[in-house]
């Protein structure tokens, strides 16, 4: 391991980056600990060339760029055939490392960050700079839940001297967008299928393109739509459904058109399942951006003077005891309806009620029922040459189920 570079001393190596070897080391002009990403030179001259200049580029797309979720980028150099970039040092994990642990990330911990890396990409994509390779080895989650996006190296810069090769092919296959699996020109909704490849990682344990080796992936990327989150993760909420698709889009129009957009959306379902409302996925399916309004299904109290809704548009006045003995009173003789007052112990109705009903204390009489839950009465000959209803025998038992059964509904349906 090397000592020195520049004016940097090496404390140790962190590991292998894109390039080249990345190492944390020691600015002694302001005793600041820095990581040193580096790159080695000693390559062929038409390899040197490329690789040079695409690391300077990224020293100079990171370098200008000023924001929270964003690596910052303190100084570049060249010590002999290595050159280097020097940044601020990050203590955290990668996200790659964290995916690998095994362990899901909650939802709620992914939506934030995922939101953390759109804002990123949002600031990145406003001064005219593409990542091309968002992936969770580029995200670094430190401490305090803090995330910063790193590795600029493939960035392409509109002002850049550095040009991609037409139909030349860069990012990580599994993440890579399907222009870019097909060498198309790039843009910022590029980075935003990437994210939501990552996103979609995150939620439910696997990458939504796959396959036994590059080609296979890359079909998949052209021609597949994977399954809903929802489908692997019972947790996932079906707003977030349609905000992962529509990071995934395969057409351009359809997509996320900015990560500022992408981010608002994963905030606002964020903000959503921590205050425990109902997702609005049907205004998100409508391309409809989400606001943090009350969700319609959230009604305010009733005052109590308010009249309440009737189910069924009973009245709430309705009497079921009272309606139960009128009812057998229209149905029934009056022997009947006694003997039904003592077996349930209902009131009799009213001399007026029974009146009403064509009933009198003098002799029963048959009323044809006008209730169609009831059969047509018929007259039939008894043996003592009385008037009777067809099928009279246990007509008492029947009527009295039915009308408990009734009483019981309306009880329901109004109380």
């Amino acid at each position: 391991m090397i000592s020195q570079l520049g004016r940097y001393e090496i404390v140790g190596e962190i590991g292998q980056g894109a390039m080249g070897i990345v190492y944390k080391a020691r600015d002694p002009l302001i005793d600041r600990i820095v990581a040193i990403k580096t790159i080695n030179l000693n390559l062929a001259d038409d390899e040197k060339e490329e690789y040079e200049g695409r690391f300077y580029q990224e020293a100079k797309a990171a370098g200008r760029l000023s924001h929270p979720n964003i690596v910052t980028v303190f100084d570049v150099g060249k010590s002999g055939d290595i050159a280097y970039i020097a940044m601020e040092f990050l203590q955290g994990r990668e996200l790659r490392d964290i995916l690998n642990s095994g362990k899901r990330i909650p939802v709620e911990q992914s939506l934030d960050i995922v939101v953390q890396v759109a804002q990123g990409l949002s600031y990145a994509h406003e001064h005219d700079i593409v990542h091309r390779d968002v992936k969770p080895s580029n995200i670094m989650v430190v401490r305090d839940g803090h995330v910063k996006i790193t590795d600029f190296g493939i960035a392409r810069m509109e002002s850049a001297s550095v040009r991609t090769q037409t139909g030349m092919v860069l990012g990580s296959p599994k993440y890579m967008s399907p222009e870019q699996v097909t060498g198309k020109q790039i843009d910022q909704r590029s980075d935003i299928f990437s994210l939501g490849v990552m996103l979609y990682e995150m939620l439910t344990g696997q990458v939504p393109f796959a396959g036994e080796n590059v080609n296979a992936i890359m079909y998949q990327t052209l021609n597949t739509v994977p399954p809903p989150p929802s489908a692997l993760n019972p947790e996932v909420p079906g707003m977030l459904n349609f905000i992962v698709a529509k990071a995934l889009a395969k057409d351009l129009a359809d997509r996320y058109q900015n990560a500022r957009e992408f981010a608002n959306d994963l905030r606002a379902c964020r903000d959503k399942m921590l205050r425990g409302a109902p997702p609005e996925a049907a205004r998100l399916a409508q391309g409809t951006q989400l606001q943090d309004a009350i969700p319609a299904a959230v009604r305010p109290a009733t005052s109590e003077d308010e009249p309440k809704p009737v189910a069924m548009g009973l009245s709430p006045l309705f009497d079921s005891s009272a309606a139960t003995m009128r009812l057998a009173a229209m149905t029934s003789s009056r022997d009947e309806v006694e003997e039904f007052s003592r077996t349930f112990k209902m009131a009799l109705p009213s001399g007026e009620a029974l009146r009403q009903a064509g009933l009198d204390a003098a002799r029963p009489k048959i009323i044809t029922s006008t209730i169609p839950l009831f059969e047509e009465r018929v007259p039939a000959k008894a043996d003592d040459g009385k008037m009777e209803l067809a099928g009279n025998s246990g007509n008492l038992l029947l009527v009295g189920i039915v009308l408990l059964v009734l009483a019981g509904l309306i009880s329901v349906l109004v109380f």
